[in-house]
């Protein structure tokens, strides 16, 4: 897959190719590299004055910053870090791909494209990286590129909602294609990629090593504790606009606001006296006039459909049942959202994947749990907050001994057959 002396040189000039490429399928209809707007958004709780267009560009604004906005974290990233040196010495696509990154197909010009396919580009350098980082084309990654004599040099790097919580179809090839904004992405491995960082002891990239792929600990940096929980999806909120897995905030915006100052290192303030948490980073605010258009695409977010094919009908029918019935999943997990959510938390006591010491309820603002929907289960495999069920059939079957339903193999089957069609 070695390149030619022509390779990277036609990277480089695909940048400015991309500026005149329109994006397509899923993108906000403008460039592709541009970054959000930089004007306040309006309020995602604006009543019924709001016209459909003005909603809609709240949501195409939302979009920009999900996918291209780091709030300013470059200071973590770059200045603490250090990843942009990481990045552009050791970051290979070969070893990106491999650590869950992925890479939108759609931001590649198609020259780029047929060169990669032809096996005609370095995937085992990390120029090739820094190359994909300029055309905005790495999911969550965004980097300020210089030309210093000819040669691409990564000045600046920072992360993006999108790291976590997007992932491709695949489309072009593993870990390549197009963007799918909300999925979970359960490929990614944060912990290694930070343990990466040249300004870390050998004690704390222990640590993150430890979390595997899928798993991040966002109360590792506020409580010195790890136990890390499964990345969730961002979609499927509509109509329930609070925070999963735990109860700490009444709405997407507090956990956005949560992650974009304690975990990404973005420019603003987080203050949680439940916590004990009181952060300011920088001496701006890069973050609060973009919750709510934030919050209005997250929300705009729907579940993906279970695809054909992929469970059986018939005893997903019998699931059905069988879920409103003597399995009971319904007392908790109810009505067309899957989730009791807007009117009550639950003790940890309650949650099929505890006991843990410490528990991940525990270290939460209001050590309880909200309990989580269910449609597009599929998707993000596995279960649980700490990903203890691999399969929906473990799910069932746990559920069946905590609280001795009775059930028999066939109805743990046709159960999960249930939760796949979801």
């Amino acid at each position: 897959m070695r390149s030619s002396s022509k390779t990277l040189p036609l990277l480089a000039a695909a940048a400015l190719t991309a500026l005149f490429v329109p994006a397509c399928g899923g993108g906000s209809g403008g460039d592709p590299a541009a970054g959000p707007s930089p004007s306040p958004a309006p309020s995602a709780s604006a009543g019924p004055q709001d016209t459909s267009a003005a909603q809609a560009e709240l949501v195409a604004q939302g979009r920009q910053i999900f996918r291209f906005d780091t709030f300013g974290d470059e200071t973590r990233w770059t200045d603490t870090l250090r990843m942009h040196e990481v990045i552009e010495q050791a970051v290979s696509p070969k070893t990106a791909l491999a650590v869950g990154l992925k890479v939108d197909a759609e931001a590649i010009p198609a020259d780029v494209a047929a060169a990669i396919q032809a096996g005609q580009v370095d995937l085992d350098s990390p120029a090739t990286t820094v190359a994909l980082i300029k055309l905005n084309a790495v999911v969550g990654i965004k980097g300020e590129v210089e030309t210093v004599n000819g040669v691409d040099r990564l000045k600046r790097v920072g992360i993006t909602c999108a790291l976590c919580h997007s992932t491709v179809d695949d489309s072009f090839a593993k870990g390549i294609g197009k963007r799918l904004d909300g999925w979970a992405n359960r490929d990614l491995d944060p912990g290694a990629i930070i343990a990466l960082s040249p300004s870390l002891d050998a004690a704390r990239k222990a640590v993150y090593n430890s979390w595997g792929k899928g798993k991040y600990d966002p109360r590792f940096n506020v409580d010195g504790v790890s136990n890390p929980v499964v990345i969730p999806p961002a979609y499927g909120l509509q109509g329930i606009n609070k925070v999963t897995f735990t109860g700490d905030g009444d709405e997407p915006a507090y956990w956005n606001r949560y992650v974009g100052v304690v975990q990404m290192g973005g420019h603003g303030s987080f203050s949680e006296p439940r916590l004990g948490v009181n952060i300011t980073n920088g001496t701006d605010d890069l973050i609060s006039s973009k919750l709510p258009a934030l919050q209005a695409y997250q929300l705009s977010l729907a579940p993906p459909a279970a695809p054909v094919g992929s469970f059986d009908v018939s005893a997903a029918a019998r699931g059905q049942t069988l879920f409103a019935g003597a399995a009971q999943c319904a007392t908790c997990h109810s009505g067309a959202l899957f989730t009791d959510a807007n009117s009550r938390l639950h003790p940890p006591s309650a949650s099929m994947a505890e006991p843990e010491t410490p528990s991940y309820a525990s270290r939460s603002a209001t050590k309880q749990y909200r309990t989580t929907p269910l449609r597009g289960l599929w998707q993000h495999a596995p279960y649980f907050h700490d990903g203890s069920a691999a399969t929906p059939e473990d799910v069932v079957d746990r559920y069946n001994q905590r609280l001795n339903l009775g059930l028999t193999p066939q109805d743990i089957q046709d159960v999960a057959q249930y939760l796949k069609s979801l």
